[in-house]
């Protein structure tokens, strides 16, 4: 308290010194700045008197620009204790067309920036005032200070477009703020930029960058918004502007990377080199912090645009430029630390572009490509198949710079090249060789480097990465032999042999114990190696290397174990070597012939003989082939076998002989070689084959496995011989011959066992043969492969093999033969495979393994799925045109096999299928799912199956996707049941991943799967799977698969009935199904005529209705479809070219129709109704199941119309009112059918008020009031209807438009060819006169009086009831100048309410007493109600009797209308109704017999004795009666009167 009190003086104080003059106000308000920042409550009053002082003085031109702006700090510190006082403050000064003080608008450019979510709502108010200022600004410094608020004003607005749901108030409209941006940003760069001083242009660049990031949220404004972009890469021009036009550029890139702005090329380009000449300068160095800015745009660029920077990198690394080259090598090295995750797929591009600097002496680009290589390396950026040149460069630098540091040939820079070697052992030191990628590339590879002494100086480094490869190998437990076989092979690097290997390690292992770590690291080495370099050494190392390396390790131990296991060998080539070296011909000559004829001296004869004249061969090839045939030619081989035999000496065989010509030819000097090849070598050795395979000069099958070994490793040795010699034009005359030799072989082996090593060894020969030119034929290739397929794959199961071993030994053995034979299989497809350029070859080659694929055979698949997965491996590159699609839809799915060992070798079958494509997948993680396959768990199999297709298929190329899935296809039909589903989850995964660019290819998939469906149907789970494809696929292209459905013939078959069902039933498409169908059904009634395509539309909406799915959102628009199509179908006949052609078996009984267009579509009206129902959107119609019988009917459509308008929920107003929207152009359509319905279904909505109220019928009541004339008659009918409903529904319509309306209505009662029209004008009349008065239809009035008239006899009951109803009311609309009329209109239409009041129609008698109530006033008598009463009671009087009674009343009253009534009883006697014929006669006998003396007089009397004369014979008894007694009434008043008849 004490504190806060001590504060509120201090600060009262320096108020107060304010005021003088003479104060230092700087210094004063420097101190409240201080005070205000770092107080955390102030009091108001204070805070008042602040914001008052600070405002006044920063507005104060008289002070200096420094004091002003600490004045300016001060105010916006207050906000922070009061911001609305501050922003009223800074708002105040801040007005419509007037130029502000330039702090002021900096004020509020301060309160945008540092108080960002307060400041949002009042930035519409600033930035419209803004805008008003901007053309009255005219200096220099003004026009800086609205660009400083227009760089704040834009990151404030930026931050909350993006983050405002962290805003404490509700949304904002950005795009409101974005617009007045857009304009200030306009106007400063029309007019203020290209005229702008340097200081004003730097204001510009700042701005730009915010304004520009803001702008790029808006999709209206991307156009424009880039295209300032240039403008500001054109204000690089001097180190002053260049970082802030840098940090506005990394700004707008932000931006694009964020919203996900593709940039247009040429602008890409353009800022690719801006950026690259900041980082690039030359002469003059970049400064750092814009350098800095350039890397991180690069950084942006490489995650928005990584192919094309690539590209680029690679274009302007080719130039010479040094500068250039070390800018974009460290470009890349930053951008890889970064860890930008699309860069990733770009790791061959980035490798391919350090490798084109790889020549360059330059030694920073020497130091620049390490550091790369090694960032490279440590991000996990090598990839195997282009890695390892990099590896290779780190290895080459040093060994170039210790030669030029020993040997310099010129001046060297020493200090730079020590640079480079010391460079090169930090990256190898920090190398770790386990990160993903890095073992494929180091393996066997890096061993290269363990021999040559150039290397010695990496040899601790180099030694410790190959020790932890091993020891990672031993762990994850990898099969050895696969490991071996990488380190013995030859390749496109020249690997040591074990035997080099192993000397070299030796050799480094005694500086041991000097203490050297290069020597500690090679006797580990030696104690991990015994399995790489040989599988048999495993066992012996381990008892014999602790005694070998004892004498290394200081320990005592006997120098005869080193001569006993190392000496011999190395003896043979030592010897080998000196005679190579030697000059003197002769001796060498002499030397040769001794070991030939005396071998036993080198120990094993046959190796030691082949060893050294090998060796010997590399520099004497014509000596060793001269003296190895003068050897053959004079040795008599039989007699000194025998010899040997009695002297215990063994001699040379002519197997032996076989063996070393191998050996010759595989060391001989390769441009040697060739030339000697054919005469010399190889026709000595099948020479000496034929000879071993005869007995007594005579050819036999000969079963010696020694020869056939021998043979085969000779032509081995010369295969790879030919092959390192590397001269395309050369060709192998015997090639095709020793490739039969070896198939026979292979072919001489039984097929039941594998007790031989001769098959490995002859596919071994074949796959090195295989090479050499001249190349095979396509057909060559196969005959091979399929002959060795069928002799290895078909072998009993291993174990059944292994059980004829007699011993372990032997069956050890057999298992050794058994995967030595599948491994070379495996190499020989491989190579005759991949060596081939034509992928459609490739494709055809590995067709041969597709049987035994799919093979019901577990070990004949296993076996196959071996041999796949050696054949596809990650260091091959596939022809350009190889497609994988096929393969990969026959291998994927066996990844949830019956074998462990199948499923996972299908699972690397398939990740190399993308590798030799050239895709790289995450293989470290494919392979510990691979790994997690050799579960048996189906459920685990199932998921991990999942997942590896999940990444594997986003991969396959989108234009193989159809022939994938075609595969997948016959898979669901013909695999297991694991398989089938490993077959589903490949399908869908696909779907999922390639969906959207499957466009092109939609109807050949679509066709595919349809094809597939029948067979597939029987299969449950499979079928399930299609189905669930279907609707895959429909996720993304909803339309293509609708209009491909739709093109199926009608009837719909089950299985298309099965595909629209399951679209329907998919909650993911179901909505954009029906809405797809809506859209093809408005496209195809768009002309209001209805053809084929709209009714297969309408059956395919049943069939989706039929599921039940909700359609509320979608039914208005669907309902006035299906209406609409139920209309303009009515009456057509289904073309008969669209009917499906497919035969089918008809029920007992049952009789083929032909689908009536019209009923299919009232179907799926029914069904769409009977869910609108469900839905509460329609009610039950009051005609029942009636309705759509009526609906279909041409004569009775118009009737189900009106009923099916009274089903609809009227209080649904929204569904009613969208309905009415979409329902209006009917009333206007050239479909007379379609304007019949819109008019019948307008006429019932009309009476409700409720739609009168929110929905727009005053256009519908023109149109019916324009129907109403028209020359259809039942179009006029239902447009009177409206007319006459109008008056329920909107009686003040009635009352506006009465003059119209009648005169519609009135226009109807002459249709007298259509009752239907002039009763309902009769009903529509009634209706709207209850609303009118006797002045509204003065006019009118006698016109439908004389009309109506005329119906009261019609033969229709609904038309006399109406008009004698409408009669009724026209009594109450007779105003004082019709009631003359009326009353004379009265008297002539009495005689027809009398008749009638026995019509046939109850109704109608009813009718007729109320309108006689109702007129009798008109004629004055009133008394003739007493006897109207007597109609009123249950049981009516009888007609004779109520007549009797009215004339007497009416003859005392009014003589003059009794005669009226019977001059108008004439007409009634031909009447059809039999009641009012008998009526009329007994009317007239009550008429006879009132009427006074004068009237009988004037009877017409013959006249009417011959009318009753004849109804005496009518038909009807009542009436026979009726007119006698009416004859003897006239005759009896004839008497009585003294008249004559």
């Amino acid at each position: 308290m004490e504190e806060t009190t001590e504060l509120f003086g201090d600060i009262n104080l320096t108020l107060g010194m304010l005021n003088k003059e003479d104060n230092n106000k700087e210094d004063i308000y420097s101190h409240l700045t201080s005070v205000v920042q770092n107080a955390d409550i102030l009091d108001d009053a204070i805070v008042q008197r602040l914001i008052y002082y600070t405002s006044k003085d920063m507005r104060d031109d008289n002070l200096l620009r420094e004091i002003r702006m600490l004045a300016g700090e001060v105010l916006v510190s207050l906000a922070a204790h009061d911001f609305n006082s501050v922003m009223y403050e800074v708002q105040s000064n801040f007005r419509i067309l007037e130029l502000p003080n330039e702090f002021v608008v900096l004020a509020l450019a301060e309160l945008a920036t540092s108080y960002v979510s307060q400041s949002i709502p009042f930035m519409m108010m600033t930035l419209l005032t803004m805008q008003t200022m901007l053309r009255l600004a005219e200096d220099e410094q003004m026009k800086q200070t609205f660009c400083i608020a227009l760089e704040k004003f834009s990151k404030a607005i930026y931050k909350y477009v993006n983050h405002w749901r962290d805003f404490p108030y509700p949304k904002l409209d950005a795009h409101r703020l974005s617009d007045k941006i857009f304009m200030l940003f306009r106007y400063i760069m029309e007019k203020w930029a290209p005229l702008a001083s340097p200081v004003h242009t730097l204001a510009i660049v700042k701005a730009h960058g915010p304004t520009v990031s803001l702008l790029l949220h808006r999709e209206d404004f991307h156009e424009y918004a880039l295209s300032q972009v240039p403008w500001l890469l054109n204000q690089y021009k001097d180190t002053e502007t260049d970082f802030h036009v840098t940090q506005s550029l990394k700004q707008i890139l932000t931006a694009a990377s964020f919203y996900d702005i593709g940039l247009p090329r040429n602008l890409r380009k353009s800022i690719f080199l801006h950026l690259l000449h900041q980082i690039c300068q030359v002469p003059e160095p970049p400064i750092k912090e814009n350098e800095v800015e350039a890397s991180s745009c690069f950084i942006i660029l490489a995650h928005s645009s990584p192919a094309e920077l690539l590209e680029f990198f690679d274009a302007q690394i080719r130039s010479n430029s040094e500068i250039v080259r070390i800018g974009i090598l460290t470009l890349l090295r930053s951008t890889i630390n970064a860890e930008e995750p699309r860069l990733r797929d770009y790791i061959i591009s980035i490798e391919r572009t350090a490798k084109i600097v790889m020549g360059d002496p330059s030694i920073k680009v020497r130091y620049s490509t390490l550091l790369l290589i090694q960032s490279m390396c440590e991000k996990c950026y090598v990839e195997a198949r282009e890695g390892w040149p990099l590896i290779d460069y780190i290895f080459s630098q040093f060994a170039a710079s210790q030669k030029k540091l020993e040997k310099p040939v010129k001046p060297v820079d020493e200090k730079g090249e020590k640079c480079i070697q010391e460079t090169s052992l930090k990256v190898l030191k920090s190398l770790d060789p386990l990160v993903i990628g890095m073992p494929q590339v180091l393996w066997p590879r890096i061993l290269t480097f363990v021999v040559p002494v150039e290397y010695t100086g990496t040899l601790e480094h180099l030694f410790n990465i190959i020790r932890i490869l091993v020891m990672a190998e031993e762990r994850k437990k990898h099969d050895i032999n696969q490991s071996t076989a990488l380190v013995i092979s030859t390749g496109a690097v020249n690997l040591p042999s074990p035997h080099q290997l192993l000397a070299r390690l030796l050799v480094i292992s005694m500086l041991a114990s000097l203490g050297k770590l290069c020597g500690a690291g090679a006797i580990g080495l030696l104690k991990l190696f015994p399995g790489i370099i040989h599988p048999k050494l495993v066992d012996l190392w381990r008892t014999r290397l602790p005694e070998l390396l004892q004498p290394l390790e200081g320990k005592n131990a006997s120098i005869v174990l080193w001569e006993t296991m190392l000496l011999q060998k190395f003896l043979w080539k030592a010897l080998g070597t000196t005679l190579a070296s030697c000059q003197d011909t002769n001796f060498v000559s002499s030397q040769i012939k001794e070991f030939l004829v005396s071998p036993s001296q080198l120990g094993d004869q046959r190796q030691g003989t082949t060893s050294v004249l090998g060796y010997c061969a590399e520099n004497h090839l014509d000596i060793v082939l001269k003296v190895l045939k003068t050897f053959q030619e004079e040795e008599k081989f039989f007699l000194n076998r025998c010899k040997g035999i009695f002297s215990g000496k063994r001699t040379l065989t002519k197997i032996d002989l076989i063996v070393i010509y191998g050996a010759v030819a595989l060391h001989a000097p390769k441009l040697q070689l060739l030339t000697r090849l054919d005469q010399d070598i190889m026709a000595q050795i099948l020479f000496l084959y034929s000879q071993c395979s005869q007995v007594l000069g005579m050819s036999v099958m000969n079963k010696d496995m020694d020869l056939h070994m021998s043979f085969t490793r000779s032509i081995t040795e010369i295969g790879i011989a030919i092959q390192d010699a590397e001269d395309n034009n050369f060709q192998f005359s015997y090639k095709e011959m020793l490739l039969d030799y070896m198939l026979n072989l292979i072919k001489d082996e039984p097929l039941d066992s594998l007790a031989s090593p001769v098959r490995w060894k002859a596919l071994i020969a074949i796959r090195y043969l295989s090479k050499l030119k001249p190349r095979l034929s396509l057909k060559g290739h196969l005959h091979i492969l399929e002959e060795n397929i069928r002799r290895l794959l078909p072998l009993p199961p291993l174990e059944k093999l292994t059980s004829e071993g007699e011993t372990d030994k032997d069956k050890e053995h057999i298992n050794f033969l058994y995967e030595r034979s599948m491994d070379a299989l495996g190499k020989l497809l491989r190579a005759m495979i991949w060596d081939n350029e034509d992928a459609d070859d490739c494709e055809e080659m590995f067709n041969l393994l597709r049987m035994w694929l799919v093979s019901p055979k577990e070990w004949e698949r296993e076996r196959a799925f071996q041999v796949m997965a050696k054949v596809l491996t990650n260091d091959i590159t596939a022809p350009q045109n190889f497609k994988i699609g096929s393969l990969l839809g026959l291998l994927a799915p066996h990844s949830c096999d019956t074998l462990p060992s199948i499923r996972q070798a299908a699972t690397s079958s398939t990740i190399g299928l993308f590798c030799v494509k050239g895709i790289h997948l995450e293989v470290e993680r494919l392979q510990g799912l691979q790994e997690g396959l050799a579960c048996d768990d189906v459920q685990v199999q199932i998921k991990i199956a999942s997942k590896i297709a999940k990444i594997v298929c986003k991969f396959i190329p989108s234009e193989e996707i159809t022939m994938f899935l075609e595969e997948t296809l016959d898979g669901l039909e013909t695999l297991n049941l694991m398989c089938t589903r490993a077959c589903g989850i490949w399908l869908i995964a696909t779907l999922k991943e390639h969906g959207v660019a499957l466009e092109d290819q939609l109807l050949d998939i679509l066709s595919t799967i349809y094809h597939h469906m029948p067979v597939l149907r029987q299969k449950e789970e499979s079928f399930q799977f299609m189905l669930e494809a279907i609707s895959q696929i429909a996720s993304f292209h909803m339309d293509a698969v609708v209009v491909n459905l739709l093109q199926k013939p009608l009837p719909y078959d089950r299985d298309t009935k099965t595909l629209w069902k399951t679209l329907a039933e998919n909650p993911a498409s179901s909505g954009k199904l029906i809405r797809a169908l809506i859209d093809k059904l408005q496209i195809r009634l768009e002309d209001d005529i209805a053809g084929i395509e709209a009714i297969s539309v309408a059956c395919a909406m049943y069939e989706v209705l039929l599921t039940g799915g909700p359609v509320t959102s979608l039914y208005p628009e669907l309902f006035t479809l299906l209406l609409k199509l139920v209309s303009c179908t009515l009456g057509q006949k289904m073309p008969v070219s669209t009917l499906s052609h497919r035969r089918r078996v008809m029920q007992p009984g049952e009789r083929q129709q032909t689908p009536d267009p019209c009923r299919l579509s009232i179907a799926s009206l029914k069904c769409l109704q009977t869910q609108a129902m469900k839905e509460g959107l329609a009610k039950e119609s009051d005609e029942g199941d009636n309705l759509w019988t009526l609906l279909s009917s041409p004569e009775n459509h118009h009737i189900g119309v009106c009923a099916l308008a009274r089903s609809m929920a009227v209080w649904q107003h929204g569904v009613i009112l969208e309905i009415m929207v979409h329902l209006l152009p009917s009333l206007t359509s050239s479909s007379e059918n379609y304007r019949i319905t819109g008019t019948a279904f307008f006429s019932e909505l009309m009476k409700e008020p409720v739609l009168w109220k929110h929905g727009n019928l005053r256009e519908v009541l023109i149109l019916m009031d324009q129907s109403a004339w028209d020359t259809n008659a039942t179009l006029r009918q239902m447009a009177i209807r409206g007319l006459g409903n109008t008056a329920s529904g909107a009686p003040h319509k009635v009352k506006k438009h009465k003059q119209i309306m009648l005169e519609s209505v009135i226009r109807g009662l002459y249709h007298l060819a259509r009752t239907e029209v002039v009763c309902e004008s009769l009903k529509a009349l009634k209706k709207i006169m209850e609303l009118l008065t006797d002045r509204d239809v003065s006019f009118y009035f006698k016109e439908i009086v004389l009309q109506t008239r005329t119906f009261f006899e019609d033969e229709q009951d609904d038309v006399r009831l109406t008009a004698i109803l409408l009669f009724e009311n026209l009594a109450s609309l007779t105003g004082r100048r019709w009631k003359p009329f009326f009353a004379e209109e009265i008297k002539k239409s009495m005689i027809s309410f009398l008749l009638h009041l026995w019509d046939p129609n109850p109704k109608i008698g009813t009718a007729c007493r109320d309108v006689l109530v109702i007129c009798i006033p008109f004629l004055g008598l009133q008394e003739l109600y007493g006897i109207l009463d007597h109609l009123l009671v249950q049981d009516l009087p009888r007609a004779r009797d109520f007549y009797r009674q009215f004339c007497v009343k009416l003859a005392k009253k009014n003589q003059e209308i009794l005669w009226i009534l019977h001059t108008h009883t004439f007409t009634f006697f031909a009447s059809n109704w039999e009641v009012i014929r008998s009526s009329a006669v007994k009317l007239t006998d009550a008429i006879i017999l009132n009427l006074t003396k004068q009237y009988v007089e004037l009877l017409d009397r013959e006249q009417l004795t011959t009318r009753l004369q004849a109804l005496r014979q009518d038909s009807c008894v009542s009436v026979q009666r009726a007119a006698e007694a009416s004859l003897q009434t006239l005759l009896r008043r004839c008497r009585e009167i003294s008249i004559p008849l």
